[in-house]
């Protein structure tokens, strides 16, 4: 079983950065890959970035689009914790950020039906 709390979350002026946290709790917390998401209003969830360990103390990210460039995504082990590095922030990044997790890389990534999710923490972004 793994519990997801996210938070960092806030109010923030276009231009500005965010740091995202992901608590994990549950044993298997190491082996799963992570990821974030995002739902502003009206609109449907999307991923933003997700990541998962590829052997030795090598990790895989992966990114959408409106990410790359501005976002990154790391996990800290030792802690049990994952995290989203949010700078350049735009307004239309205004959003309820959610953490996934789950066993599959190919369930979390492409279907974004992960099996373990946050309740979210909500970053607002400013003109």
């Amino acid at each position: 079983q793994v519990q997801l709390v996210e938070s960092g979350g806030g109010l923030v002026q276009a231009g500005g950065s965010l740091r995202l946290s992901c608590a994990a709790s549950g044993s298997t917390f190491r082996s799963y890959p992570m990821g974030w998401f995002r739902q502003a209003p009206g609109k449907e969830r999307e991923f933003v970035a997700a990541i998962r360990w590829s052997g030795g103390s090598t990790y895989h990210a992966d990114y959408a689009d409106s990410a790359k460039g501005r976002f990154t995504i790391s996990r800290d082990n030792a802690k049990n914790t994952m995290y989203l590095q949010m700078n350049s922030l735009k307004p239309e990044d205004t959003a309820v950020y959610y953490c996934a997790a789950d066993p599959s890389w190919n369930i979390l990534r492409l279907s974004g039906g992960a099996h373990y999710w946050g309740k979210g923490t909500l970053v607002t972004v400013s003109s």
